[in-house]
């Protein structure tokens, strides 16, 4: 009788990530889910001690910028140990992209927004030099500025994240060496 023996050799494929767009894209994203994440639990601080209803992009874009820093701290790992597969970050690039677009909107809504938007009321200026009504514009002004970088760092992190999905169809089509 003769044995017949199969021997499998399974190789496992590299991923050629570019190192330098690779660290640049997690520094800017980082940032901007660091950013995103303390604006948006500030406004919901503020909105608590005024004893106000709280909008649903509040909690939404702090939920989100958390998943991003999640995601990005899995990223790390991966990389770390060399396992950075490149259909991992397109889905997970595509739902934040998903739902980064949809706080982008829901912001530029809330921000510029036909009746009674954020940005409305950003350009009074206090009449005299009454010290309250100093208080009342600069605390005026601090939650307009907050309101206009986090619009601002929402496009950013909506770009790079188109950005991260079509490196990493690169990397999987060996388009990097």
């Amino acid at each position: 009788m003769v044995t017949t023996e199969i021997v499998t050799v399974q190789r496992r494929r590299k991923y050629h990530w570019p190192e330098a767009q690779l660290n640049l894209w997690l520094i800017i994203m980082i940032v901007s889910s660091a950013v995103l994440c303390g604006i948006f639990a500030y406004l919901i601080s503020i909105q608590q001690s005024l004893h106000q209803g709280i909008p649903w992009i509040l909690p939404y874009m702090v939920t989100t910028s958390s998943l991003s820093l999640l995601f990005l701290v899995v990223i790390l790992g991966l990389i770390s140990q060399q396992q950075l597969l490149p259909g991992i970050v397109v889905l997970g690039s595509f739902i934040l992209f998903v739902l980064f677009l949809t706080g982008l909107v829901e912001t530029s809504i809330q921000l510029y927004g036909p009746s009674g938007g954020v940005n409305t009321y950003c350009g009074s200026h206090p009449r005299g030099f009454d010290s309250d009504a100093t208080r009342v514009w600069l605390a005026n002004v601090s939650l307009c500025t907050d309101w206009r970088v986090a619009f601002a760092f929402l496009i950013i992190g909506t770009v790079f994240l188109i950005w991260m999905m079509v490196m990493a169809y690169q990397v999987n089509r060996d388009d990097y060496d």
